[in-house]
């Protein structure tokens, strides 16, 4: 995958999250992270975990609140690695991370905190 493809997935990433389609949000981001889901790579694990986050929201759309908050966990275990990711990419994670907390907040749902 080129820079650019995987900065554009980024970017749909962030627009379908803003729009609420959280599905589709997650499938962007799987583009990236499936095809490498195997590395052992602080980048990966924090991709993984907003595509945790998507998913979280999106089973709170369908009323699935329980799950949800499962969900929502693995995101909180993944999301301290944002602060030692060392990619090309980082600024737009940092604005994923910040769309993820409006997200969160639009939805109005007590999801745990770190």
């Amino acid at each position: 995958m080129t820079t650019n493809e995987h900065k554009q997935h980024l970017k749909d990433f962030i627009q379908e999250l803003d729009e609420e389609r959280f599905y589709d949000a997650h499938e962007s981001l799987e583009v990236i992270w499936f095809p490498r889901r195997f590395e052992d790579s602080n980048e990966m694990k924090l991709l993984k975990g907003f595509i945790n986050a998507s998913v979280c929201f999106e089973l709170v759309k369908k009323g699935r609140k329980e799950p949800a908050k499962k969900v929502w966990k693995n995101y909180l275990k993944y999301k301290p690695l944002l602060h030692k990711v060392e990619s090309e990419h980082l600024t737009e994670y940092h604005s994923i991370s910040l769309h993820v907390d409006e997200a969160k907040n639009k939805l109005d749902i007590n999801l745990p905190v770190v």
